[in-house]
């Protein structure tokens, strides 16, 4: 991955507290996946930033070198890597999600 690719995915991450990589908008998903991790942080009404991988090539490959992480949607939080769509409907359904946000300090809906 070029350098160019690797500051902005870095930027995404520094600037925005709960930032998705996605296909496609929160609004326009692109995915079933991306939908659903979507829509999880949408029920819990958390500010987030959503990330097109779909508009650059080199931002939808590079994310998975940056964070070693083979699949989109992927999830980060306060800069920290919290996982794909499978993870983070698990941690969803049994309360962990809630608590990472509570954790670091991120409004959601309880």
């Amino acid at each position: 991955m070029d350098d160019n690719t690797k500051n902005i995915i870095q930027n995404h991450i520094d600037n925005n507290d709960v930032c998705l990589f996605m296909k496609g908008t929160p609004d326009a998903p692109q995915c079933g996946f991306s939908m659903a991790v979507s829509n999880m942080l949408k029920i819990l009404e958390v500010n987030f930033k959503g990330v097109n991988v779909l508009e650059d090539q080199n931002i939808r490959e590079g994310i998975k070198v940056y964070s070693d992480w083979p699949t989109i949607p992927q999830l980060y939080i306060k800069k920290e890597f919290v996982g794909g769509c499978d993870i983070v409907k698990e941690m969803y359904e049994n309360g962990e999600l809630k608590k990472i946000l509570e954790d670091k300090g991120i409004n959601f809906k309880n």
